[in-house]
């Protein structure tokens, strides 16, 4: 119920933290989730800064919107988001991590499902499906943002 992707930028952690914690460009990056705002005040991200963001679930659908809290921000090293249910109930965990590494950042994506019963019971029916995708995802994410970060 969690699983991590690391891709290493040829960019300083300062440059890539400018990316990763900005969620009004994840649209350009990510194959499920193709828009985000701030809401509530927020503007820039800080902890419980919340946005919304809009997927289409395995790129097909269906298509939602879901909101977020961000629980870590520490420029240059993690961002850290709850994506939330009713009652503000946590989900699903997504994180980036950045560590410099040569001459550049590893950056490491990763989620983590909350434990509860409905998640157990729809990860042991499909997990190895939603495993697998999330884990593409989150590579064609990093190799896209990647790309934008060393293009300059």
């Amino acid at each position: 119920m969690r699983d991590s992707v690391t891709v290493h930028f040829n960019a300083p952690p300062a440059r890539v933290w400018e990316l990763v914690s900005d969620v009004t460009r994840i649209g350009e990056f990510s194959p499920e989730t193709f828009e985000a705002k701030w809401v509530g005040g927020a503007s820039s991200p800080a902890v419980g800064a919340r946005f919304r963001g809009h997927v289409k679930r395995n790129g097909r659908g269906p298509v939602y919107w879901t909101t977020c809290r961000a629980t870590e921000c520490v420029a240059g090293e993690r961002f850290t988001f709850d994506v939330l249910g009713p009652g503000d109930r946590v989900l699903n965990t997504w994180s980036y991590r950045l560590a410099t590494a040569g001459n550049g950042t590893d950056v490491t994506e990763s989620f983590a499902l909350a434990d509860n019963l409905g998640l157990r019971l729809c990860w042991a029916l499909a997990g190895w499906a939603r495993g697998r995708t999330n884990r593409a995802g989150m590579r064609r994410t990093l190799e896209s943002m990647k790309a934008i970060v060393e293009a300059g």
